[in-house]
């Protein structure tokens, strides 16, 4: 979802029923990949860092193989985008 500052409605940036918790991750680097494409550069620089964070990825997988959402939220200066994985079969 996408924040914009000032509105008091989100955007939906898209959405993916994945099968399980690794392709839910997947989805979400990919997102996270899409928005950091877009940002200006000192405000990718937490989104590409987070994309090469392997512990922390560990971390999202785990949370999603025991039912628990992953969330990433990155930033501009007009936008807050809020990214979440659910685990396969929650319902968002």
């Amino acid at each position: 979802m996408a924040y914009p500052l000032h509105e008091t409605s989100s955007i939906l940036l898209g959405s993916h029923d994945a099968t399980s918790p690794r392709l839910a991750l997947w989805w979400l680097r990919e997102r996270a990949r899409n928005v950091a494409d877009q940002l200006d550069t000192a405000y990718a620089q937490p989104g590409r860092y987070w994309l090469r964070d392997e512990s922390e990825h560990e971390r999202a997988l785990a949370y999603l193989t025991t039912g628990t959402a992953y969330q990433l939220a990155l930033h501009d200066e007009n936008t807050r985008y809020v990214l979440v994985a659910y685990p396969p079969g929650a319902t968002s």
